[in-house]
């Protein structure tokens, strides 16, 4: 099965070897985004809410680049630096599914890159 890449400048570039999104078939896996501000490239500023707010649009602008939205959102990961602000990031999450509502893992971690508080990759289905 032949593989694409998706790319946008919509969402932070990458800052390693690895891709923002892989089509393969009709399937789209999104690498985990932090809280980069696309324009800069630089951690965005403020609390959890404000960094799950990013991050949210960051993954919005990746679907949207392979003609997908949190609808078609099979699976996500999401990896926090700390539990105790799971509430705030779910409350985040939650406003961008509407019913449907994606299978999920949250799995706290020690560090982020750039010292991110949390990282969320996502899953998609895409219309054939």
């Amino acid at each position: 099965m032949k593989l694409e890449i998706i790319s946008t400048d919509k969402s932070p570039a990458a800052i390693g070897p690895y891709s923002q999104a892989v089509k393969c078939g009709n399937i789209l896996f999104c690498s985990g985004q932090i809280p980069l501000d696309p324009d800069t490239g630089e951690l965005v500023a403020g609390d959890i809410t404000a960094q799950a707010e990013r991050v949210m649009n960051n993954i919005a602008a990746m679907l949207s680049a392979a003609g997908a939205g949190f609808d078609d959102v099979i699976k996500t990961t999401i990896f926090l630096v700390d539990m105790a602000d799971f509430a705030a990031v779910n409350e985040v999450y939650g406003s961008r599914f509407s019913s449907h509502k994606p299978a999920r893992s949250t799995i706290a971690v020690k560090s982020l890159p750039r010292n991110a508080l949390l990282e969320i990759e996502v899953i998609a289905s895409l219309k054939s």
